[in-house]
């Protein structure tokens, strides 16, 4: 399995509970929408974007914009704000992985509500995937910044990119760094440190538990 030495995480983002999420409809086209986020600045998102906030736009045109917030769907028009309420009686999302008979742990996911299969990597500083599997999540991986990745088999050219929407179980992530691999390489998501850094890791003999930080 390929492990990237590329560019190291640089900062933590802070731990952040899951509070209210207000939303305000500032401008609408077909297909996208601005908003304002808890009170940050205008962010357009287009159909099937998840902000970093985790409001993802559904559905949009010139009269109204569907968004969904942690599973929650509010319909707004130009104009008008919502405030979708946050989890917090749930208490932290966790996901719990069994090792394999190689000690390897693998599991179901999802990358922008496809479905595919993970292999928890903590050597790898990015998640990585095989180009066919990023098609598949329907990511342009050649729009991204081609970077320098260091495999067993020498070294290759990667392409940086942004998955929208990681979910494990009932870990959802948004916004998460990930390279993309031209060819079958490697065969599973390998689930680097850059979505494993946003998750608490406890390990218990065969199991690991994730446990969502921020």
């Amino acid at each position: 399995m390929p492990r990237l030495f590329t560019l190291a995480l640089l900062c933590l983002w802070p731990f952040a509970v899951h509070a209210d999420t207000d939303i305000n409809v500032v401008a609408l086209f077909n297909n996208k929408a601005m908003l304002i986020i808890n009170k940050g600045k205008p962010q357009t998102l287009s159909v099937g974007q998840v902000s970093r906030e985790g409001v993802k736009l559904v559905a949009a045109d010139t009269s109204r914009a569907v968004l969904e917030v942690e599973g929650k769907r509010r319909e707004l028009g130009m104009g008008q704000a919502a405030t979708v309420a946050g989890n917090q009686a749930a208490g932290p999302a966790s996901v719990t992985l069994y090792a394999d008979g190689a000690g390897h742990f693998v599991t179901d996911g999802m990358v922008n509500g496809r479905e595919l299969r993970f292999l928890v990597d903590t050597g790898a500083t990015l998640i990585a995937m095989n180009s066919g599997d990023a098609v598949y999540a329907g990511i342009d991986y050649k729009k991204g910044v081609r970077i320098p990745i260091h495999t067993a088999s020498g070294e290759e050219v990667g392409y940086r990119v942004v998955i929208n929407t990681l979910k494990l179980g009932n870990v959802i992530l948004n916004q998460v760094d990930c390279v993309v691999l031209e060819g079958g390489s490697p065969s599973m998501v390998l689930l680097g440190m850059s979505a494993l850094n946003r998750m608490e890791m406890r390990r218990d003999g065969i199991t690991m538990t994730l446990t969502k930080k921020y």
